[in-house]
C-alpha cells in the first residue's frame, strides 16, 4: 500500500552522531568532522554503484530515466556525495530510499529532497523522522523538507533506468522501519543496516529493533540470493552470498548462546561478567559494537518477548 504522504548506553560516537545531525549542516562542529572525509565510488555492476563516506553505504542506479539513491548519510556530506553522483551520472536526481531512519543513512534528507529527489521510505520513517525522540538522547523532529513524502507498508517495486526493484520491509529488525532492495535483473541487493558486513550489527532497540527479527531478515536476503548476488551492506564493503551466510550463522550462535544462559536463570550482569561471547568477539567484535553491548542487546531484545 503506498500513501501518497509521506536508554540505551552510547555505543559510538558516530552512531549518535547519526542520530542526531539530521538537518545540521549549517553547524560549524559537524562541518569540521567531516572535512576530510572523501566519497569513494565502486561500481557495482554497470549503471548501478556503492558511495562510500561516513556512515551508512549509498547505493547508486544512473540511467535516462533520473538517477536514484538509496541513503544519503549526513547532511554536512550532501554536497561532497552530489559531487560523486555526477561524476558518473549526467541524470537528474529523482528519486531517494531511506533504508531506515538513523541520521547516517538519512540525514541528508533534505539536502537531497531541495536536489529534486523525490524520498521513499517505509512508514514507520516517515513516522520516527517526523517525531523524533525525546529522553537521553533526544533527536529533534526532522523538517518537512526531510520526509519522505511516499511511504509503504510491505512491499514497493520500482521499474527505473531498465531495472526491475523489488524493495521490502521485513518484520523488526535494525529498527522497525527498515527495507530491504534487489535489482532483480542483476541480481544486486542493498540491505542497509540490516547487514554490517564481518562484524556484529548494531540493532537498535529503541527504535523497534529485534534481534530474532533481524536473524529473519538476514534469511529471508539470503533466500534472494545466489552465489553470483552482490550485496551492497549498510556498513562494510561490497559483501555476496558467502558473507552472509556467516553473518547469519554468527547471529544463531549469539542468539543460542545468550537463550541458554536465560533459561538457566543468569542475569544479564551475571552474563556479561561471563563473558560468553569472548571467542566469538576475536573475530566479529571488531566494529563499533563490542561484545558487551551485542551481548547486553541480545539478552534484552530475547527477555522483552516475556
Amino acid at each position: 500500500m503506498i500513501k501518497k504522504i509521506v536508554k540505551t548506553t552510547a555505543i559510538t560516537g558516530l552512531m549518535m552522531m547519526g542520530l542526531s545531525m539530521t538537518g545540521l549542516a549549517s553547524n560549524t562542529l559537524a562541518q569540521d568532522r567531516f572535512a576530510n572525509v572523501k566519497i569513494k565510488t565502486t561500481q557495482v555492476v554497470p549503471g548501478i554503484y556503492m558511495l562510500e563516506g561516513a556512515g551508512g553505504n549509498i547505493g547508486l542506479s544512473t540511467g535516462d530515466d533520473g538517477a536514484f539513491i538509496i541513503d544519503d548519510q549526513f547532511a554536512p556530506l550532501s554536497d561532497k556525495i552530489m559531487k560523486a553522483i555526477n561524476e558518473v551520472s549526467k541524470n537528474d536526481l529523482s528519486f531517494l530510499l531511506n533504508t531506515h531512519w538513523h541520521g547516517d543513512h538519512a540525514g541528508g534528507n533534505e539536502n537531497f529532497a531541495n536536489k529534486g529527489a523525490t524520498i521513499v521510505a517505509h512508514d514507520n520513517v516517515r513516522k520516527r523522522l517526523k517525531e523524533g525522540r525525546s529522553g537521553e538522547n533526544a533527536i529533534d523532529p526532522a523538517p518537512k523538507g526531510a520526509l519522505p513524502v511516499i511511504t509503504f507498508s510491505d512491499t514497493i517495486s520500482f521499474h527505473w533506468n531498465g531495472h526491475d526493484i523489488s524493495i521490502f520491509h521485513p518484520d523488526p529488525a535494525h529498527t522497525d522501519g527498515d527495507s530491504i532492495v534487489k535489482f532483480d535483473d542483476v541480481n544486486v541487493i542493498h540491505m542497509g543496516d540490516v547487514y554490517f558486513k564481518g562484524s556484529y550489527p548494531f540493532i537498535d532497540l529503541s527504535s523497534g529493533g529485534d534481534l530474532d527479527g533481524f536473524i529473519k531478515a538476514t534469511a529471508q536476503a539470503l533466500a534472494i540470493t545466489d552465489a553470483n548476488t552482490k550485496i551492497i551492506p549498510g556498513h562494510g564493503a561490497l559483501a555476496g552470498q558467502s558473507d552472509l551466510q556467516e553473518t547469519y550463522f554468527m547471529l544463531l550462535e549469539v542468539r543460542t548462546i545468550i537463550a541458554n544462559e536465560i533459561a538457566a536463570g543468569t542475569t544479564e550482569e551475571e552474563i556479561l561478567a561471563k563473558a560468553p561471547l569472548k571467542k566469538i568477539s576475536e573475530k566479529w567484535g571488531k566494529g563499533f559494537i563490542k561484545d558487551d553491548f551485542m551481548t547486553r542487546t541480545a539478552y534484552r531484545s530475547l527477555t522483552a518477548k516475556k
